[in-house]
């Protein structure tokens, strides 16, 4: 897509979604053609990692500061929208990829997605069909539901299954059309609070503190820029439902500390208020509501912290029958009609060539997250910031499509890895600021290895 297109791509984005002052200039360099799709994939990841640098670039002039040059490669890009794929540790990929039961399956009248790389989801699944873990046994029963059965069933055992619809029929669905009235980023301000001091340091997110309260991809990707531009972050899990393999690195995991922590307990409630006390930005990646219990709605975190900034992502968005549901990438690919028409006609669904609404979101979440820390400084007051994947692929679905996405360019991704320290290779965080490249401040933390503290 040409400079013009992504220009105004990302243009309209700042102005909808972000809306803090005029857009600040950006370049983009490199050739296009490494993430083919109908939708335009690598113009909107484009655009949404802009919109990140662009917001960390506006609390530097909030700040006094002066305006910085942003720079970015449209190979780096399409990359980075695949970054599990090239990170490293002792020689071996740690990526992961979906599990076996995780896919596209043909019912009595269509198709559905399923989601069971966690061993809950694939039991859940597996308890609806009455199935072994064979691929072909579960391909025999689910050919025996309708689709929207099954997506009802799965969802009440606590699992997680879609029908793949066209985007007329989700616009049609309650939660469709929830969905056409939320804006793509939800900005609202809770409990009064004075004005905190600006950050100081070389970068722009310098000298701020992330508590990274997220799972998967997006709400990682979030947090792992945030320190790319400067910021502490400090990631707590809970220890009964681990995220990512114990005592490993990970890709989501690059300049970050990770901590495990248990809520349910009063030492680890204390650890937790003592830590959200102590932070500037709080993240949080977990379904609506799962957190409540502990005291981590937004509601309650703005009475307790007030001053924190608060940004919360999620699936399904935050109000329609869905919102409290659990959700995935490739599952809201194929309920909001992204995987039918990436399936081009040919009866049979198909798939963004990577997981746009994951990393897309993610980086808008780290602009709503700078953003808010400007607007806190600036005014005061408790910024909540709230963002979702459905939202996102709506937003997504209303930029101009192709009919031939035309062939993928040769990868050049070895050309921004790096050797870190513990024998880790990783890909670079996109972007140069003012000449030069961003990098990891650390390498990325071995999975729940670290004390919880800053």
């Amino acid at each position: 897509m040409a400079d013009e297109a992504i220009q105004e791509i990302t243009a309209a984005l700042w102005r909808d979604a972000v809306g803090i002052g005029p857009l600040p200039h950006f370049e983009v360099t490199g050739q296009s053609g490494r993430l083919p799709a109908r939708h335009p994939v690598e113009a909107a990841a484009t655009a949404t990692i802009a919109v990140a640098l662009m917001a960390a670039a506006t609390l530097e002039q909030a700040r006094g500061r002066s305006t910085p040059t942003i720079e970015m490669d449209r190979g780096h890009v399409a990359a980075a929208m695949r970054s599990g794929s090239w990170f490293r540790y002792q020689g071996r990929s740690l990526g992961m990829d979906f599990a076996a039961l995780s896919r596209f399956w043909p019912t009595k009248d269509g198709w559905v997605r399923t989601h069971a790389n966690y061993p809950w989801h694939r039991q859940a699944l597996l308890r609806v069909l009455k199935a072994s873990e064979s691929p072909q046994d579960v391909a025999a029963a689910i050919a025996d539901w309708n689709a929207d059965d099954l997506e009802a069933a799965v969802f009440d055992a606590g699992g997680v299954a879609v029908q793949v619809r066209t985007p007329e029929l989700w616009a049609l669905h309650p939660q469709g059309a929830a969905l056409q009235t939320e804006p793509l980023i939800r900005r609202s301000t809770g409990a009064p609070a004075p004005s905190r001091i600006w950050p100081g340091g070389a970068l722009p997110a310098e000298g701020l503190r992330v508590l990274d309260l997220t799972r998967v991809i997006a709400g990682p990707v979030c947090t792992r820029y945030l320190a790319a531009l400067g910021a502490s972050v400090l990631r707590l899990d809970p220890p009964t439902r681990p995220d990512l393999p114990l005592g490993l690195p990970a890709d989501t995991l690059l300049g970050k500390k990770s901590a495990q922590v248990d809520f349910a307990t009063p030492k680890g409630r204390s650890i937790l208020e003592r830590l959200l006390s102590e932070a500037d930005i709080v993240v949080l990646g977990y379904r609506p509501g799962a957190l409540d219990r502990f005291g981590l709605s937004a509601g309650n975190l703005s009475q307790q912290f007030p001053g924190l900034v608060i940004v919360e992502l999620d699936a399904w968005g935050y109000q329609g029958p869905w919102a409290r549901r659990r959700g995935f990438d490739s599952l809201v690919q194929a309920a909001s009609g992204i995987a039918w028409i990436e399936g081009g006609g040919s009866g049979a669904p198909g798939a963004l060539p990577c997981q746009l609404l994951d990393h897309g979101t993610g980086y808008l979440a780290a602009a709503a997250a700078l953003e808010g820390v400007v607007e806190q400084r600036t005014v005061g007051g408790t910024p909540i910031r709230r963002l979702s994947l459905a939202r996102t692929a709506l937003w997504l679905m209303s930029l101009e499509r192709t009919l031939n996405p035309g062939e993928k360019r040769p990868d050049r991704s070895q050309a921004w890895m790096a050797d870190l320290p513990d024998d880790q290779e990783a890909l670079l965080p996109v972007g140069r600021w003012n000449g030069r490249p961003l990098t990891w401040p650390k390498a990325a933390a071995h999975y729940g290895s670290d004390a919880p503290a800053w």
